[in-house]
């Protein structure tokens, strides 16, 4: 039995006594027509109960309760001490108000609430970071295997699927390089889950990859993952309804996705980009250094040889086509930034002369 029903039942009820009370009130100006004029106006009650009473009951408390979905627990918290520090300030000066004049003296002390009220929460949300900094001074100490420091804990990333999928995510995490909290937005849940339902093998197993990705992020004592029902109304693309929840909780987005990257950051969320970090990471080598490089095949170009650093950055070799399947050293000639990643060009030390 749904709530609608209950409150819909409860008022009929509530309306029809009221109809009633007033129909024999009616009724006392034409004593003849008093039980048609009660009977009427219960019919009128209960209908009007009946109709009604939802759209001052149940639908208010689902608006307010949507409303908080899409706070975020900071900024619920920092709300809630910036109301009680109001309200505080109100009552010390409610006492000094009350003794003026009428009806100033009356009216002031109940206005004075309401301004504090609303002013200590409007401040305190809005300087929701620096406050949560504030405490953190007070309460920096660490535990075993995590920080309770405000400013890491506080702060909030928001993993798109991609990322979930990419896998790198679990390994950067239990480094420590990500503090805070990692949250995962239902929808997003739902996008992995429908993808690990996918007719497609493929997508099947990436989506099932996933999966596992959140399993091990969750079980990682060092890492913070929290899952959450904020949604984002009017909204059905994953990638809109991440940016703009990104805006609102005013938190970055942790993605590989270019798409996502560019859409993010022409509306001024921050992003952060595995791929970037990735290309970031990597070594950095200059023209003219030696290095070893085991071949493994040819290139596209004649004479050509490709092999591998250790972190994956490609090292086309020069004349390398002879040394497939050797570990020679090479002299670093060229290094060249794509949007793929970074390419190093080299030739064999022995052509050197």
């Amino acid at each position: 039995m749904s709530a609608d029903f209950v409150f819909r039942l409860i008022g009929m009820i509530v309306f029809t006594i009221l109809g009633a009370y007033t129909g024999s009130w009616l009724g006392r100006l034409n004593p003849d027509q008093q039980l048609v004029d009660m009977l009427t106006m219960a019919l009128v009650g209960a209908l009007v109960g009946l109709i009604l009473t939802p759209y001052f009951t149940v639908r208010p408390i689902r608006a307010i309760q949507n409303a908080l979905k899409r706070l975020s627990a900071e900024t619920l918290f920092s709300g809630l001490m910036g109301l009680v520090v109001g309200l505080l300030t109100a009552a010390l000066l409610s006492f000094p108000l009350s003794l003026l004049p009428t009806p100033f003296g009356k009216i002031l002390p109940f206005i004075g609430v309401l301004l504090f009220g609303y002013f200590g929460v409007a401040l305190f949300v809005t300087r929701q970071s620096d406050l949560g900094n504030l405490l953190g001074s007070f309460t920096n100490r660490r535990e075993e295997g995590s920080s309770n420091h405000w400013s890491q804990q506080s702060r909030t990333i928001l993993l798109d699927t991609s990322v979930i999928i990419d896998g790198r995510v679990a390994d950067i995490a239990k480094t420590g390089f990500l503090p805070g909290t990692l949250l995962i937005p239902r929808f997003v849940l739902n996008e992995l889950q429908y993808i690990a339902d996918s007719s497609d093998s493929l997508r099947r197993q990436r989506g099932r990859r996933g999966m596992e990705v959140l399993s091990e992020l969750q079980k990682a004592p060092a890492v913070v993952v929290r899952i959450t029902d904020i949604d984002v109304e009017g909204v059905r693309e994953v990638d809109d309804k991440l940016v703009i929840l990104a805006r609102q909780m005013k938190c970055p987005i942790l993605t590989n996705d270019y798409n996502l990257n560019r859409i993010a950051e022409l509306q001024g969320v921050l992003i952060l980009n595995i791929n970037e970090l990735a290309n970031a990471v990597k070594s950095v080598v200059l023209p003219g250094e030696i290095m070893q490089v085991n071949v493994i095949q040819e290139g596209k170009e004649i004479g050509q040889g490709v092999g591998y650093m250790e972190d994956g950055t490609m090292v086309v070799v020069e004349n390398g086509n002879r040394f497939i399947n050797k570990e020679i050293q090479v002299i670093v000639t060229k290094v060249l930034q794509t949007a793929a990643g970074r390419m190093i060009f080299a030739r064999p030390e022995t052509s050197k002369d």
